[in-house]
């Protein structure tokens, strides 16, 4: 397992475990629960579950790639122009539900590249995306976020 991949399905779980819910974050709307749940949202274009159309113009691809595929991080308050000015309710009662939830999207992508290794699938920023490439994006992306609630990873 490579380095991003045993981040992604081994510590970022944990990481996320042991966060306390009450941490306000240092940027953004959401809270611990809704994060976790936004999280998930994003494995599911990961995994094949949630198929997305391309919403950046064409021309544009090469430059938001260039980015993805960097090690430069999402700035705080970055703006997903899928999601609301307000987080989505909360779909679980309880965050350990939530994490669950997770994992088995996590679980679930790992599985669909497994059974599918020379695929893309679409993400709806950066374009067709393999399973090297989702890990990369997926990390960047659990990264921002366990730094808006104070996690330094």
């Amino acid at each position: 397992m490579t380095s991003k991949s045993n981040f992604l399905f081994v510590e970022f779980p944990k990481l996320l475990e042991s966060l306390d819910p009450l941490t306000e974050g240092a940027w953004g709307t959401m809270n611990v629960h809704q994060m976790i749940e936004h999280m998930s949202y994003s494995v599911r274009m990961a995994n094949g579950k949630d198929i997305m159309q391309l919403v950046t113009p064409v021309e544009k691809l090469p430059i938001v790639r260039d980015f993805m595929l960097s090690n430069k991080e999402f700035r705080p308050n970055t703006k997903n122009s899928l999601m609301g000015d307000t987080p989505d309710p909360i779909k679980y009662p309880n965050i350990q539900d939530s994490l669950n939830e997770l994992q088995q999207e996590l679980a679930d992508f790992k599985k669909y590249f497994d059974e599918n290794p020379n695929t893309t699938l679409m993400n709806p920023f950066f374009g067709e995306l393999n399973f090297e490439e989702w890990t990369h994006l997926l990390n960047k992306h659990a990264i921002h976020h366990l730094k808006q609630f104070g996690v330094q990873v």
